[in-house]
């Protein structure tokens, strides 16, 4: 596949929407626009409870340390470092395919997830508007679709997934895996702070839309002690439940993570290292089905009765392996083509 490099990136901070987004990253973005084939990826994985993603953009400017996808922009013969945070690549023709796919009889209507992989929200959706486009034409065809993200920019489109919730049952879920700015800050350096996502939380579902909070990813020694702060804010906000994933490390990401812990909590950095050791069973990192989303022994068991107990208390349904889609059963799609205007001759 051919990537474009845009010469002159377009700046999210420079319009109309920079109320959404925090400041601007210290660092020299390169944009690269991919007129793709497809657009819906079709997961096999049994730790995942979504089948169908859509993915407008690869590589992500949150620049989060810990973020499992990195590996994936190696595909490209970028790094899975800061090539990652700096180069992106925009699948310009997003809302297109996405059409072509829900015209083709073989597509039922299945839910699709915004996105698997990177966040739908992060900075550049600000110019592109992909994320919006795509789902404009989820609400054109009832196409049931959910939404994950850990950035505030989703409040941009709350008129689209308001209708979406009414219509299609779109849900959400906001990822906050600290309560402490300073602590997000440090580790996901781009993204919305925790402040912001609360009060999306709160937007959301003053829009009618089912708001979860995904807190995640759990990285024992660091943020398992902010859970129970994060759910009471959640919940106060309007969220109806919670999930809990175990922090994931494959070997690319590894030193990203190793490197920003030390520089960030160099004095904690010892413990929280060991911890996830602990955490996977003597291993940084389970890439196993059935263990990747699981944590190990009887620090994590303490972790997750925390919060189980707190998210109970609270009214709060929960899941504790990724799998939310799965915890809620899916009624019959209402998905239906657009019927063609017959020829008068």
């Amino acid at each position: 596949m051919r990537l474009l490099p845009v010469v002159n990136p377009p700046n999210p901070w420079s319009h109309n929407e920079i109320e959404y987004l925090e400041e601007p990253p210290n660092a020299e973005l390169h944009v690269f626009l991919e007129r793709g084939k497809s657009i819906v990826a079709e997961n096999d994985s049994p730790d995942l409870g979504f089948r169908f993603s859509v993915n407008p953009y690869r590589g992500c400017m949150h620049a989060c340390a810990y973020c499992y996808a990195r590996p994936s922009h190696q595909y490209w013969g970028f790094g899975a470092g800061t090539d990652f945070d700096r180069k992106i690549i925009v699948k310009e023709n997003a809302a297109e395919l996405l059409r072509e796919t829900f015209m083709k009889r073989s597509w039922e209507g299945e839910r699709i997830l915004f996105s698997g992989n990177t966040d739908c929200y992060q900075p550049l959706e600000g110019t592109y508007r992909l994320t919006r486009a795509c789902l404009e034409v989820c609400l054109e065809f009832r196409n049931p679709c959910s939404i994950i993200t850990k950035s505030a920019l989703v409040r941009r489109d709350v008129d689209v997934v308001g209708e979406l919730a009414k219509k299609v049952g779109t849900r959400a879920t906001i990822s906050i895996p600290f309560a402490s700015n300073d602590l997000a800050r440090a580790i996901e350096p781009y993204a919305s702070a925790p402040l912001a996502r609360f009060e999306t939380i709160r937007r959301l579902v003053g829009a009618g839309v089912a708001v979860g909070v995904n807190v995640a990813p759990i990285m024992p020694g660091l943020n398992d002690q902010e859970i129970p702060e994060i759910l009471e804010r959640a919940k106060e906000a309007g969220a109806t439940r919670a999930s809990l994933i175990p922090v994931r490390l494959p070997k690319e990401v590894l030193p990203v993570f190793t490197t920003r812990l030390e520089q960030a909590f160099p004095q904690r950095a010892k413990k929280v290292l060991g911890a996830i050791l602990e955490m996977r069973g003597g291993k940084m990192n389970e890439a196993s089905f059935g263990g990747r989303m699981q944590g190990k022994g009887p620090r994590w068991g303490m972790i997750e009765q925390m919060f189980e107990l707190k998210a109970r208390a609270l009214g709060l349904t929960t899941t504790s392996n990724g799998k939310e889609e799965e915890a809620q059963p899916e009624p019959p799609t209402p998905f239906k083509r657009p019927e063609k205007q017959q020829s008068l001759f």
